[in-house]
């Protein structure tokens, strides 16, 4: 499932054929081949097509790359998942001492479906059986996924000490090792065009079940807070999943700067709420976008262009 180069092309487009003397707004993102990147394509297509704005993608080797360009004000919006969003704006984890302070929420996207893959005759089936695999590790371009890893391998009573690292910068890098041989399992998000081109490339994968007992959960939650295990059937976005198959989500957010003029903001997270099926006719995983659910409680400050949205929309003060 070739998701992101058709997004690509058809953002580019778009942007092509607003008038060069709109304003260009720039949404953050990972590099192609990721869930991240054709999200934010499929946001930029929807705003050029609904809202006529001159939408442009700038992708990243990293989270740590893209995020401060929005704090500096070089870039508008970004797509983060929740944990990086959270240390950016608090100033903790993988931002630890460099707080994001211009950054700002603007929404709540979908649940964010990842998980752990191996080729599909490994014998090993669950996070429990990774003692001796070799697992892609480090993510020093996105370092969120490192702790990411550690909760996959506390839902199964295993710490990467029981495993070897295949140090990786991001997860395209991981991906990379792995259909070379040199990693056992890597961790990528369901239904990305990477996970595609890599099924195709080693003669197919296979996700592992994680497990969804309070005490397994329990463990995978203390290192990451903000997960939950949910159950993924088989579909044709997923290719690789095979049978039910347990996995981890948690929420993707839409960022924006604070230099962003509140009624741009209002102007961007409205023309969301309210076109739903385009955003999936161009990324089939926005079926998770719940307009009714953009705006969650959370430890972090919302910008005040969504918030008169929200206000509007009956969704403010959000619900924890």
């Amino acid at each position: 499932m070739r998701i992101a180069r058709p997004l690509a092309a058809a953002a580019a487009l778009a942007v092509l054929a607003t008038p060069a003397s709109a304003q260009q707004l720039g949404i953050g993102t990972m590099g192609q081949g990721t869930a991240g990147y054709s999200m934010s394509a499929a946001i930029a297509k929807v705003l050029s097509d609904k809202a006529k704005l001159n939408v442009r993608v700038q992708p990243a080797g990293g989270t740590s790359q893209f995020v401060p360009l929005i704090d500096s004000g070089e870039l508008d919006f970004g797509v983060v998942n929740i944990i990086e969003a959270k240390e950016a704006l608090t100033g903790t984890g993988a931002f630890e001492g460099k707080k994001q302070s211009n950054i700002r929420m603007a929404a709540v996207l979908y649940p964010f479906l990842t998980g752990m893959f191996v080729r599909k005759d490994s014998p090993r089936r669950t996070m429990a059986d990774l003692k001796g695999a070799s697992i892609s590790y480090g993510y020093t371009a996105q370092v969120t996924l490192k702790a990411v890893t550690d909760a996959y391998l506390a839902n199964g009573g295993v710490t990467i000490a029981d495993a070897k690292q295949v140090l990786v910068p991001n997860v395209l890098r991981g991906a990379d090792e792995f259909v070379a041989g040199r990693a056992d399992v890597t961790m990528f998000a369901l239904g990305a065009g990477k996970v595609a081109e890599v099924n195709a490339s080693v003669g197919g994968i296979r996700f592992l079940q994680m497990d969804d007992s309070p005490e397994a959960v329990a463990r995978m939650r203390r290192i990451l807070p903000e997960a939950y295990v949910v159950t993924v059937n088989p579909a044709p976005a997923f290719a690789s999943i095979v049978e039910p198959t347990k996995t981890m989500a948690y929420d993707y957010v839409f960022l924006a700067g604070k230099h962003v003029k509140n009624d741009l903001v209002a102007q961007v997270v409205g023309v969301l709420a309210e076109n739903k099926a385009a955003l999936v006719e161009n990324f089939g995983a926005f079926r998770g976008f719940d307009p009714a659910k953009m705006a969650k409680q959370l430890p972090v400050d919302y910008h005040p262009g969504a918030i008169e949205v929200y206000t509007k929309r009956g969704q403010w003060p959000p619900k924890p």
